[in-house]
């Protein structure tokens, strides 16, 4: 999520709702949702109307590596819509697939159909709801999904509640056994160690992917073991030809997965009692 430089761009829709402030900025043929709060905005999603599939931001190609983990996917959870990128392109991919996709501010979804062509089907369902509650609801009813996406963010950075060990605790009784989860992080802040120390607590070994043109980490984990080179490299040359449009270059992927522990031995886990945002400070 790259700064964006407001003063070469047009902005297109600006709105204050009950959680941030949305921008909708244009440069040449690129739009981009923003949010802004206290800080610097950022581009949550991009649309190049040349090229309305292709992935503009790097993250949003990473986060689809979780494709890597096993076949098909049948039911999919993704937490976070902003300009609904990522369901929209699952629901092309897989058109056997059912999708629920978890946004709290309203005025993000109705953003996300005005500007950015995200469109609700009987396949693909958006709930306007905390994700905590969605989640804990989902676990109560017995649902399960065969993948999930995490990518919450508000202006600053994931919210703290779905950072914690609880909070990911109940999203990991979702997945089905062979599923597969990818969460978009910051690949540099005061909160990497606690985040992966977190992961790594709820999930055990998982893998962190990380690009030198992206200042994002994507963590991939899964409920049993990690998936070997050779399966993911398979995997991703039946997956190349599908995701051609999107501008995923899905056969990098196996080889930057990386599974070594990169974080302080002594990092805390962050639970419901102890998430400290300062620690966010420092990027």
């Amino acid at each position: 999520m790259l700064l964006a430089p407001l003063a070469s761009a047009e902005v297109v829709h600006r709105e204050r709702s009950l959680y941030q402030t949305i921008l909708v900025v244009k440069q040449g043929r690129t739009l981009c949702l923003q949010f802004s709060l206290r800080r610097a905005q950022r581009n949550q999603s991009c649309l190049d109307e040349r090229r309305p599939q292709r992935m503009v931001l790097a993250y949003t190609r990473m986060m689809m590596a979780a494709l890597l983990f096993g076949p098909a996917p049948q039911r999919i959870l993704v937490v976070g819509l902003g300009g609904g990128t990522l369901p929209m392109a699952l629901a092309a991919i897989y058109p056997e697939a059912q999708l629920d996709a978890v946004e709290i501010d309203p005025a993000v979804v109705e953003v996300a159909k005005r500007h950015f062509g995200f469109a609700e089907s009987g396949r693909l369902k958006v709930h306007v709801e905390d994700a905590r509650v969605f989640t804990r609801r989902a676990v109560a009813t017995g649902r399960t999904y065969d993948l999930i996406m995490l990518d919450a963010f508000g202006a600053d950075y994931i919210p703290e509640h779905l950072m914690t060990r609880e909070y990911l605790s109940d999203t990991r009784a979702l997945l089905t056994d062979n599923g597969a989860l990818a969460a978009n992080t910051f690949a540099v802040s005061q909160l990497y160690d606690h985040e992966s120390a977190t992961y790594f607590d709820v999930f055990g070994t998982f893998f962190n992917l990380k690009l030198p043109s992206s200042g994002n980490r994507v963590i991939l984990a899964t409920k049993g073991a990690l998936p070997s080179l050779m399966t993911l490299s398979a995997r991703a040359a039946e997956l190349a030809k599908s995701l051609d449009p999107y501008d995923i270059k899905i056969r990098d992927y196996p080889r930057r997965l990386k599974s070594d522990i990169d974080w302080a031995a002594d990092a805390r886990a962050l639970t419901d009692q102890y998430a400290p945002a300062n620690l966010l400070q420092a990027q």
